[in-house]
């Protein structure tokens, strides 16, 4: 294939781009196949948010190219309207209609009619939300209170559970946003999205992971109870250290059984200051609350054993290496890098700004949740324990 922007794909080339990006293959992956710059792929998939555009198909009603052939050979022979429209079993008026809109008798072409017909015919489908003000208005609001699509859709489903035009599926509410030729919500609101990406990106996209340090005398993860496993009682946490340039970090605690989550902030990475200020924070919780910590291998908790005693809460550490040992914590953090992107310096907030990105984060319903609230999770399990 011929290097260059000016050359373009054909219909099984673009089907095969929007195989592999579907599939999770990155920008430069695709380009390599194509032999095009990476950039031009992105264009090539912006226009349509990173979301494959609908196949087309032709109405048996209509034409076929076939058809106006003859239709062309038929006027160059002389033939009247009515004798071609029998000899393609259509009505007289079909055909008259078709010669008078590309031209008339004396310029009619085949292939330039059907190419104008296919052209003409492309409408695009009203969307959802375009048509129910009220469902899009809560929408946008919900997106602006950082809800992730699925939270959304979700609660929609709990809130209006007899009332089912008060129903979008979050696929909808995407396409609402990266397919901005529907002008149904506006651009602005995509900044809300926890990726901030202008298309749509395929969940099979891999992802990299990372390596973290060991700690003396940590007590293995293996030796955790096995109450802790199932999440049936509360007051387990999962903790971990969010890091931003300049050696700025914010340490974040989220509760096993509601995923509540807590963010403390921390001037340094140094174990005697990390340590301090999670005994601080745990020993604001109820003391039912308080029963196990599990952090990675991070040397800012060398100190465990001195958080233990003034909080009385066990700490557990994974194995080397195995973040997803804290899949309910990495999740989060994933969550958090919504409000705290990774360039950014994490030491000019102040615990009052961290107070309010938790209790946004804490407001949000959570699908694994039944898309229930973390807060109103917890507020139920203090209540029940008085």
């Amino acid at each position: 294939m011929r290097r260059g922007r000016r050359y373009g794909l054909c219909a099984e080339q673009k089907a095969d781009l929007w195989h592999r990006w579907k599939s999770g293959e990155s920008l430069h992956e695709i380009g390599r196949v194509f032999d095009k710059d990476h950039g031009s792929i992105h264009f090539l998939l912006s226009r349509h948010g990173g979301i494959a555009p609908a196949i087309r198909r032709r109405s048996q009603r209509t034409l076929t190219l076939a058809e106006r052939e003859a239709i062309s050979r038929g006027i160059a022979s002389g033939s009247s309207i009515r004798e071609i429209a029998r000899g393609l079993r259509r009505a007289a008026s079909t055909v008259s209609r078709e010669v008078a809109r590309h031209g008339g008798r004396p310029v009619y072409r085949a292939s330039e009619a059907d190419h104008q017909a296919w052209k003409s015919a492309l409408r695009p489908k009203t969307c959802l939300l375009a048509t129910h003000v009220k469902l899009g208005t809560i929408v946008a609001r919900k997106l602006i209170l950082d809800w992730s699509p699925e939270q959304i859709s979700g609660w929609l489903e709990r809130r209006y559970p007899r009332n089912e035009s008060m129903r979008v599926s979050h696929e909808t509410i995407y396409r609402s946003l990266f397919i901005q030729a529907r002008g149904v919500l506006k651009k602005e609101l995509m900044q809300h999205l926890r990726s901030k990406q202008l298309i749509r990106r395929s969940v099979h996209a891999r992802a990299g992971g990372q390596s973290r340090g060991q700690i003396v005398d940590a007590i293995s993860i293996s030796e955790r109870p096995a109450e802790i496993e199932d999440r049936a009682i509360p007051g387990h946490w999962e903790g971990d250290l969010l890091s931003g340039p300049g050696n700025s970090h914010i340490a974040t605690l989220v509760e096993r059984h509601s995923r509540f989550t807590i963010l403390v902030k921390v001037p340094s990475k140094d174990t005697a200051t990390v340590v301090d200020a999670l005994t601080r924070q745990v020993r604001k919780l109820p003391a039912s609350l308080r029963r196990s910590l599990t952090w990675d291998r991070g040397l800012e908790m060398a100190k465990h054993k001195s958080f233990t005693v003034a909080t009385k809460v066990n700490v557990y550490f994974c194995d080397p290496q195995s973040p997803w040992q804290r899949g309910t914590n990495e999740n989060t953090n994933g969550l958090l890098r919504q409000y705290f992107p990774r360039k950014s310096d994490l030491s000019g907030y102040s615990q009052a700004d961290l107070d309010k990105v938790a209790q946004r984060l804490n407001q949000r319903p959570r699908k694994t949740l039944g898309f229930e609230t973390p807060a109103s999770k917890l507020q139920a399990i203090v209540a029940s324990t008085g």
